[in-house]
């Protein structure tokens, strides 16, 4: 890897605007800051099947990453992949401040996203309202039907691997809560605007990531921003963060193709643009819908 870094990189995601979750909505962000913290060159794809294009991953498997011939998925691989192309914002810090560091990100990342998670696949009003609606927009019937089994199955398994489904909404608060006040306190430590002084580092991206998502992204239970807003975190500041580091005409024009994509399915072209996604799509659904009808 002692190649520069591409200037074609690619970052696919799914469609801001109809179908991206929460948690997936968390990780796509952070990885988009700490990319730009970076000061590397990358071009944003929204696209329905990003998911499937992951090479897999512990959590939400997005965004997927594909820099010249490496494709990577999710926020620590990335960083990784960033770090042995000597391209990391964190080379200034020594190896304590790096081992610290990196025991935050881990606590930020799993507390968040399993938070995210459970909101978002575990309370019936979200699913309902929210969660179903968005993962299954960009598919046919019955195709949205499968990938919404599939995909609330999969949450509920890692949430068990975790340990999280026997808990109850508050006692995920409480964890939420928890996270935050050490978050809260590693940045009292510090004499400047970052967790570790002066200078960004990847901590600054994840709980960036995270916390705008949580504060900005509506939900029917919004538990996880009343929490966040407790906490001085600068979540007044996020929104002028994010307009400063991440708008540009690239998001721009992502925005405008997640509009053309909407009023396609909304329009006469309605049966062409179906059959085109059942044709493209139907292969990534054997599996699950061989599991729906051992379930049923």
């Amino acid at each position: 890897m002692s190649e520069p870094w591409p200037s074609d990189a690619i970052l696919y995601q799914p469609y801001e605007a109809e179908q991206i979750l929460l948690p997936e909505n968390a990780s796509c962000l952070a990885v988009k800051t700490y990319l730009k913290m970076c000061n590397l060159p990358y071009d944003v794809r929204a696209c329905a099947n990003a998911e499937f294009m992951s090479p897999g991953g512990r959590m939400t498997k997005l965004p997927v990453l594909k820099a010249g011939a490496f494709v990577l998925a999710e926020f620590e691989p990335i960083v990784n992949f960033t770090e042995q192309k000597n391209e990391a914002i964190g080379k200034w810090m020594d190896e304590d401040e790096k081992a610290e560091m990196r025991s935050y990100v881990c606590l930020t990342e799993n507390i968040f996203t399993m938070a995210e998670l459970y909101i978002s696949f575990m309370l019936k009003p979200v699913y309902d309202e929210v969660t179903a609606p968005r993962n299954g927009c960009v598919f046919p019937w019955p195709l949205n039907q499968i990938q919404n089994f599939s995909k609330r199955r999969q949450a509920r398994k890692l949430l068990k691997v975790y340990q999280w489904t026997d808990m109850t909404i508050d006692d995920v608060i409480e964890k939420v809560y928890k996270c935050c006040e050490n978050l809260q306190l590693k940045l009292e430590e510090t004499s400047g605007d970052y967790f570790y002084g002066d200078k960004p580092c990847e901590l600054d991206a994840i709980v960036f990531g995270h916390l705008f998502s949580v504060l900005t992204v509506k939900l029917p239970n919004m538990a996880l921003a009343q929490v966040v807003k407790k906490f001085d975190l600068h979540h007044e500041d996020i929104r002028t963060l994010s307009e400063r580091k991440l708008n540009s005409t690239k998001s721009h024009s992502n925005k405008i193709q997640c509009q053309r994509f909407s009023d396609l399915l909304c329009r006469g072209t309605e049966r062409r643009v179906r059959n085109l996604y059942w044709q493209c799509y139907c292969y990534h659904y054997v599996d699950a819908l061989r599991q729906a009808v051992d379930y049923l």
